[in-house]
């Protein structure tokens, strides 16, 4: 988007004073509006600093976040005519700053003597982390990994979140005076208990880690992956060799990340098996066309029923067609057939590890999440959640929503 395109875009926005874009439609709460008005007033500096000051992972939003179901999907235009185009200006603005070196001033208060643990360094984590360092609070973030950014660095692939731009964040909250310790991972190295006794609060942020995956043959293949493992294969530029013709089983779109990441890594054929239709699929429509850029091919309205194999090797699937009834999918009597398939990707969901989290003393809810109330509070004594570990299907965006509205209520408590 060119300057001038933003201002005719901008202009579109008719301000309206209740701004259900930012109260309905935004989990962070983002002043869409005002942003918008310093668009039009060709004050792009400000319009940045009104976008940083609620929510410095505003980049990252405005590329990665359902803007048609969120912001956009709550614009007043958008109900006779069409929506502004919010993402695309939020993208626009920080990409100009970013540009033209502008950083925006984050103002933080003086410690307050209260120390806070967050174990998780994804969006909800980090997010969580910001709200707390503003304020005052002292505050180690432990990771797992050996980065810092969970789904934004391992999950995300870069031709759709460049990584540069996740590790401008995570460098301004080390620069706010966050403490990361990497390559600890809570069973393991560190339990709730002993940090309950270290912190004031603490603060679990660990997403969802355990994989959806159903079994498709007695024999165990190495060419069966689920979405996590594959996607991390890719972003840590660890290509796997050999896919040969790539299936995937899902319609969100981790499954057209990871079906664009094995035409990445040299697949000869990638294609998307989803049993329910277009229409019925959760993910955005503009990533599916990008998949389909690609190269990749989507197959509707299949299901996959088990794998067949010759000498420890899959050679493809077999299948059975399916039509939606009441909004499920349901099996076609009589209409199998096999799909030629080397490797087999599962994108059907990720859930916490239930295990972990009740060796922890964690009330968890009957779908397996930390169950929490509406400030983020566990049945645990200082121990906050938030994102993936509490919610399933979070987006980005309501990940960041998680951490800020779980630090608010530490806020709240100990300020």
């Amino acid at each position: 988007m060119k300057f001038e395109e933003a201002k005719d875009a901008a202009n579109w926005c008719l301000n309206c004073k209740l701004k259900p874009c930012s109260t309905k439609g935004c989990p962070m709460r983002t002043n869409i509006p005002e942003f918008i008005s310093e668009i039009k007033k060709e004050n792009l500096k400000e319009a940045f600093n009104i976008l940083q000051e609620n929510n410095i992972f505003s980049y990252v939003c405005g590329i990665v976040c359902p803007q048609e179901e969120q912001c956009e999907g709550s614009c007043i235009r958008g109900i006779k005519q069409t929506s502004t185009k919010i993402g695309a200006l939020e993208k626009f603005v920080n990409r100009w700053a970013k540009e033209n070196n502008i950083e925006a001033e984050i103002l933080k208060k003086e410690k307050n003597g209260k120390k806070v643990a967050i174990v998780g360094s994804g969006p909800a984590g980090l997010e969580c982390a910001v709200e707390l360092l503003k304020v005052g609070f002292e505050v180690d973030i432990i990771e797992k990994d050996s980065k810092s950014g969970g789904i934004l660095t391992y999950g995300i692939p870069d031709f759709r979140l460049p990584k540069e731009i996740v590790q401008t964040i995570v460098d301004k909250i080390i620069k706010l005076g966050a403490n990361i310790k990497n390559n600890m991972e809570l069973g393991r190295d560190i339990n709730l208990k002993d940090l309950q006794e270290k912190y004031d609060a603490i603060f679990l942020g660990i997403g969802a880690e355990t994989p959806s995956m159903y079994k498709v043959s007695e024999e165990k293949l190495d060419t069966i992956y689920d979405s996590d493992t594959f996607l991390r294969a890719y972003n840590n530029k660890e290509f796997i060799k050999d896919l040969g013709k790539v299936a995937v089983i899902g319609g969100g779109n981790v499954a057209m990340d990871s079906a664009r990441a094995a035409i990445r890594m040299g697949a000869k054929e990638v294609k998307i098996l989803y049993r329910r239709d277009r229409a019925h699929m959760p993910a955005r429509e503009i990533e599916l066309e990008e998949a389909i850029y690609d190269g990749v091919k989507f197959k509707e309205l299949i299901r996959v029923i088990s794998a067949n194999v010759e000498n420890k090797k899959m050679v493809s699937l077999n299948c059975i067609k399916t039509e939606i009834v009441d909004g499920k999918a349901k099996d076609i009597e009589g209409t199998e057939f096999i799909d030629e398939a080397d490797t087999l990707v599962f994108a059907i969901g990720l859930k916490p590890n239930k295990e972990i989290l009740e060796k922890q003393g964690l009330e968890l809810n009957e779908w397996g999440m930390i169950k929490i109330d509406e400030n983020g509070r566990t049945n645990l004594d200082k121990v906050y959640a938030g994102g993936d570990d509490t919610e399933s299907k979070s987006t980005v965006c309501r990940a960041l929503a998680a951490g800020k509205r779980a630090a608010l209520g530490i806020i709240d408590k100990y300020c």
